[in-house]
């Protein structure tokens, strides 16, 4: 309109002749439309198949569940619940591993002492204050456990690690038995850490 004249003389090039040459590092492809984009990541908000959604979430968790059960058992963090995962809560299951814990005994013997108070007598007195005292020890090892862990932790893992809830994580680990213990203890009695 109120340019220069267009020269018809200067035919197209061809395509291949004007693209760029391909450089290391570069996206080497133009930019996307944003409309584009989005268009390809739209998914409806309520299923259309709501079976089939149904049946994908159900074995999507099964399969998570499969794989956290697997973790418990094999000590891998990648699929550990939140609350056992990383490496200051694996220190802390270690230290309680690696030793014999008062705690333990507890269950064992609170099944015997049930038993045995059916046969009341007089010794069952002697016998539930026995368990008492032992539970007041058993908090009393925990609790220096706990004393022992804590500057270890910060020595290894630093000054700023949280360890909020760590204490109670401990303690209620050095109360179950050995073998019931989730995740399995990664460490042999008596190792060294």
């Amino acid at each position: 309109m109120f340019g220069r004249k267009k020269d018809d003389s200067a035919a197209p090039q061809d395509s291949a002749a004007t693209e760029p040459p391909k450089r290391d590092g570069a996206k080497n492809r133009p930019t996307p439309k944003r409309r584009d984009q989005e268009a390809a990541r739209k998914r409806p908000l309520v299923q259309t198949d709501r079976k089939a959604a149904k049946n994908a979430d159900r074995a999507a968790r099964r399969e998570n569940a499969r794989k956290m059960r697997e973790a418990m058992v094999t000590g891998d963090e990648r699929h550990l619940p939140p609350r056992d995962k990383g490496p200051v809560r694996r220190f802390v299951r270690d230290t309680v591993d690696v030793r014999f814990n008062l705690g333990e005994l507890l269950l064992p013997l609170m099944l015997a002492v049930l038993v045995l108070s059916l046969f009341a007598g007089t010794w069952a007195t002697f016998v539930f204050l026995g368990v008492y005292l032992l539970i007041i020890v058993a908090v009393l090892d925990s609790f220096l456990l706990w004393r022992r862990t804590k500057p270890k932790i910060y020595a290894r893992f630093g000054e700023d690690t949280n360890v909020r809830g760590l204490g109670m994580y401990q303690a209620m680990r050095a109360f179950q038995m050995r073998r019931t213990r989730m995740p399995k203890p990664q460490v042999e009695r008596r190792a060294k850490l």
